[in-house]
């Protein structure tokens, strides 16, 4: 289900604007149909109350929760059922956030994720993205959603938005506070760019070696690093949030002082942010974490230099905190997703 065709039943069920916004902010904020003040028979119209039932059904019907592996840092990774068996990823990350995905696979194919290892299976629908929010929710509290689960935004943007814009209004998040993270893709940045709700930018940029990047990240859109990091600054200055540039230390490949020198002349005076993210082990992957001091000098070497970099430890590393291998174990395991009822 998409939520344009959700909406458009609602409308046909005979909800006007408001009656709309009521329902769906309850699905979104995993509310009960009479959390307010007001019994819902005393503000929706007899139609509609008749429809709602089935069309509580079928949302709730979108995702479940199949397993939660809590994290020592106070993350959960959530392994989702969809409706038809296959399974994404959301992490609960400490401090209110969720990462949710928006495909299940990845046709990008990045060399150090375990997502992109079968390819693109299927793309996951707006609805079945605002569900991972509302399943959360039921939780804990969400106050931002970071678009960086399994899958590449870009290549699913129709949902995505549709997803963000929802969010962005009855869901109560803080535009700022989406996240849409992509390896790079013009058409992105020109559909957010125009977009009612404009979230904020994470760049995976990870090497400023247009060669080196063409290896890690095979699929992506030839662009050079120089193209990429311009697009991302128009969209930047445009929207008012700085860019996120995320770079996964790979120990020996994008650490050195060659990256230093380049990551300097790329960024400098740009309206953005770096995070290093050290490297979270992938089985087969081929590559290594940097020792931590590596990490540490190459985060205040870039301070040092005027580029504003974090140094982000990824949350979650002790239960399989790499996106997909979650997925990936359950189906070495040999799991099968049952999503009939019970008792069917």
């Amino acid at each position: 289900m998409r939520i344009h065709e959700l909406q458009h039943r609602l409308t046909e069920a005979g909800a006007g604007p408001g009656h709309a916004r009521r329902v769906l902010r309850a699905w979104t904020h995993a509310l009960p149909r009479d959390a307010g003040r007001r019994k819902p028979a005393t503000y929706f119209p007899a139609s509609l109350m008749a429809a709602l039932p089935g069309i509580e059904a079928e949302l709730a019907g979108l995702a479940r929760i199949h397993a939660v592996h809590p994290g020592a840092d106070g993350s959960e990774r959530l392994l989702v059922a969809l409706a038809d068996g296959q399974t994404i990823e959301s992490v609960l990350l400490p401090r209110g956030g969720l990462c949710v995905s928006s495909q299940v696979g990845c046709a990008v194919g990045c060399r150090f994720c375990m997502t992109g290892r079968d390819g693109l299976l299927r793309q996951v629908g707006s609805a079945e993205i605002v569900a991972q929010v509302a399943l959360a929710r039921q939780r804990r509290a969400v106050r931002k959603v970071v678009f960086m689960g399994m899958g590449e935004p870009a290549h699913n943007l129709d949902n995505v938005i549709e997803a963000i814009e929802l969010l962005g209004t009855v869901g109560d998040i803080g535009h700022k506070s989406l996240v849409f993270s992509t390896v790079g893709d013009l058409r992105a940045f020109d559909r957010l760019a125009h977009a009612a709700v404009k979230p904020a930018l994470a760049l995976s940029l990870h090497t400023t070696r247009a060669e080196l990047r063409r290896q890690l990240l095979p699929r992506a859109p030839d662009l050079s690093p120089e193209a990429l990091v311009d697009a991302a600054e128009r969209y930047a200055r445009a929207s008012g949030y700085p860019v996120q540039y995320q770079w996964a230390l790979l120990d020996g490949v994008n650490d050195g002082d060659d990256e230093i020198e380049g990551l300097v002349r790329l960024l400098a005076g740009k309206y953005g942010v770096l995070n290093l993210i050290p490297f979270n082990p992938v089985d087969g992957a081929g590559y290594r974490r940097p020792p931590r001091e590596r990490c540490e000098r190459m985060a205040q070497t870039l301070n040092a230099r005027g580029i504003l970099t974090k140094l982000r430890w990824s949350a979650g590393q002790d239960v399989d905190g790499g996106c997909g291998q979650l997925r990936a174990r359950a189906l070495e395991d040999g799991a099968v997703i049952d999503f009939r009822p019970r008792g069917s």
